[in-house]
């Protein structure tokens, strides 16, 4: 069949669609030859099969057209539209968020889309969030009837639970150098769970007392946690805004795996605590250990770290109220002498909300999943590929 031929076929069940004769146009865009079939054609089969009440047919049309264009508007639309008239609300969920998010996409690039086409996506995010409300219903109902209501269930099904109504976002490891795989998705793991951290916590006092001794001298030798020169001061970093600031700063105990002359020696039962932690060790680049400031008002915008395979630890010293981490769904405030242990290849931010700065000390250790065997490896293959440790 030539193009003109086929063109004259299409404007032929056009018009019969026109006069909302379906049999008539499924007729013509079935004698079309099977190298004229293309997405558009099949975006008007399967409306011709829908109206002439055909689920089957209009399913395998959709079908067939989502395999060759899964972004499709339209059947995205239908296909949502006709799971729902069978019943299956949980499977017209995803064409639907599917069409919903797409139909945003455009309108974010100031495009517009055809009034009837806008009218159809408005109908499927009113439907989307009514089923999203009800199914909520339906699972708060059930919880709370068999003893699970609020304060009754642990964090993660409460976080799972915004997941799905949307309210949360999945948050999962990202880191921006090395990835380490088959590692859970935790952000926070808790101090009773490491056998160290409480002797740890113990020297509190004598840490904070050789902090203050050193803040009373020397304060002014904080430096810039971010440098001014370094990769991740560029406009597009994170927080390219703390480049050069001493907002967000640092006093370094140990860093490229060596303690630093001049600032270890003030320091010897802080460095005596860490002693038994299972601080990572890379030649040239680990352990690292340093004292964190964060000014009033400064905020850590959200970011990732550099691995996967390590915990970043805080242990407080100086915590003013209305100063809080969160790392992924999660936000914690630190509380003086309690270790905050979390992942930071998680998203992660911090802010400082009061009027006085807030002092942590911080050091990295391996993650308790990762076997010796697995963490000597990962030393020598980070040694070899020079990767920086220090974030």
């Amino acid at each position: 069949m030539n193009q003109a031929g086929t063109e004259a076929i299409l404007s032929q069940a056009v018009e019969a669609m026109g006069r909302r004769d379906g049999a008539a146009a499924r007729r013509l865009l079935g004698s079309l030859a099977p190298e004229a079939i293309n997405p558009g054609n099949l975006f008007l089969l399967a409306q011709a099969c829908r109206m002439e009440g055909d689920e089957a047919a209009e399913a395998s049309a959709i079908d067939r057209l989502l395999r060759a264009q899964p972004l499709h508007l339209g059947a995205l639309l239908m296909k949502g539209a006709a799971l729902a008239r069978t019943g299956d609300e949980d499977g017209a969920m995803a064409p639907y968020q599917a069409a919903v998010s797409i139909a945003q996409q455009v309108r974010q690039r100031g495009e517009n889309l055809p009034p009837m086409l806008a009218a159809e996506v408005d109908r499927a995010a009113q439907w989307v969030g009514r089923h999203i409300a009800e199914r909520a219903a339906r699972i708060d109902e059930a919880l709370a009837r068999s003893g699970f209501g609020p304060g009754s269930r642990s964090q993660r099904i409460d976080e799972a639970l915004g997941i799905l109504r949307g309210d949360l976002p999945i948050q999962l490891q990202e880191p921006t150098s090395f990835y380490f795989p088959g590692l859970p998705q935790r952000s926070f793991y808790e101090r009773e769970e490491f056998e160290w951290a409480s002797a740890l916590e113990a020297n509190t006092p004598a840490i904070k007392t050789e902090l203050e001794a050193m803040l009373a001298a020397q304060a002014e030798q904080f430096e810039p946690y971010v440098a001014a020169d370094a990769d991740r001061s560029s406009g597009t970093a994170p927080n390219a805004h703390l480049a050069g600031s001493t907002s967000w700063s640092a006093y370094h105990l140990l860093k490229g795996g060596e303690p630093v002359e001049g600032h270890a020696e003030q320091f010897p039962a802080t460095l005596a605590a860490l002693q038994g932690a299972p601080l990572t060790r890379i030649a040239g680049r680990a352990p690292m250990a340093l004292f964190s400031l964060l000014k009033p008002g400064a905020h850590i915008r959200p970011h990732h770290g550099l691995f996967n395979f390590r915990l970043i630890c805080h242990l407080p010293l100086i915590v003013p109220p209305g100063c809080a981490l969160r790392v992924g769904n999660q936000e914690r405030q630190w509380r003086e002498g309690e270790l905050l242990i979390f992942d930071d290849s998680m998203e992660h931010e911090a802010r400082n909300q009061s009027d006085r700065q807030r002092i942590i000390l911080l050091f990295e250790i391996w993650r308790p999943e990762i076997s010796e065997a697995d963490r000597e490896a990962l030393t020598v293959l980070l040694e070899a590929a020079n990767i920086t440790a220090e974030d």
